[in-house]
C-alpha cells in the first residue's frame, strides 16, 4: 500500500491541532486578564480608548473616560490592563523619568557652542573677520579682478568702461533680428 496519502493526512491533523490549541491558549488568558480587573487600572479597549476602570460588574465593567464621561463596556471589549506607568505615559503625557541623575545631551550641536556674548562680541574678541560664502555676480568678479590688477585709478576707471561697453543681458526684448 500506498503510505503517502496517510502521512499527508496525520501531518494535516497534527497542525490543525497545534493551531486550535494556540487558539485556546489565548482565548484562556485573556479571560484571565479580563478577569483580573480592579477598579483604579488603566485598560485599553479593543477600540483603542484609554480609560481608568470605575467599577467591575460579571459581564460589564463601567470606564471612566474624562471628566463626567462614564462608559459602560463588556469585558470582552478590554484589551488590556496597562501598568500606572503606561498608562500616564499614554494618557497624560508623563514619563517617569529613571535616568534623573543622567547627564542631559542636547539634541543639537548648537548648545555645546554658546556662549553668553553677543555674536558681535564673540567675533570681535576671537579676532576672526566674517568670511561670506555668498556668490558675487561674474560683473563683480571681473570689476575686482581688473582693480586688482591695476595700478592707478585711472586704469580702474578704463576697466569699468569695458565693463559698461559688453552688451547685457535682457529679458528677451531686444530690438536685433
Amino acid at each position: 500500500m500506498n503510505s503517502l496519502p496517510i502521512l499527508v493526512f496525520i501531518v494535516l491533523i497534527a497542525a490543525m491541532f497545534l493551531m486550535t490549541r494556540s487558539t485556546r491558549k489565548r482565548q484562556q488568558q485573556a479571560t484571565q486578564m479580563r478577569n483580573e480587573i480592579q477598579p483604579g487600572n488603566g485598560v485599553r479597549t479593543i477600540g483603542g480608548m484609554y480609560a481608568t476602570v470605575k467599577e467591575v460588574n460579571e459581564d460589564t465593567v463601567l470606564l471612566d473616560a474624562g471628566p463626567g464621561v462614564d462608559l459602560l463596556f463588556a469585558k470582552n471589549a478590554i484589551g488590556s490592563i496597562l501598568t500606572d506607568d503606561e498608562y500616564n505615559r499614554i494618557v497624560h503625557g508623563i514619563e517617569h523619568d529613571l535616568k534623573s541623575d543622567a547627564d542631559v545631551v542636547p539634541d543639537d550641536a548648537s548648545s555645546l557652542t554658546e556662549t553668553d556674548d553677543e555674536p558681535a562680541e564673540a567675533a570681535a574678541a576671537s579676532d576672526d573677520k566674517a568670511v561670506d560664502l555668498g556668490k558675487k555676480d561674474a560683473a563683480e568678479d571681473e570689476t575686482d579682478d581688473a582693480e586688482t590688477k591695476t595700478d592707478g585709478p585711472a586704469e580702474s576707471a578704463t576697466a569699468e568702461a569695458k565693463a559698461d561697453e559688453e552688451p547685457k543681458k535682457t529679458d528677451g526684448d531686444s530690438d536685433a533680428k
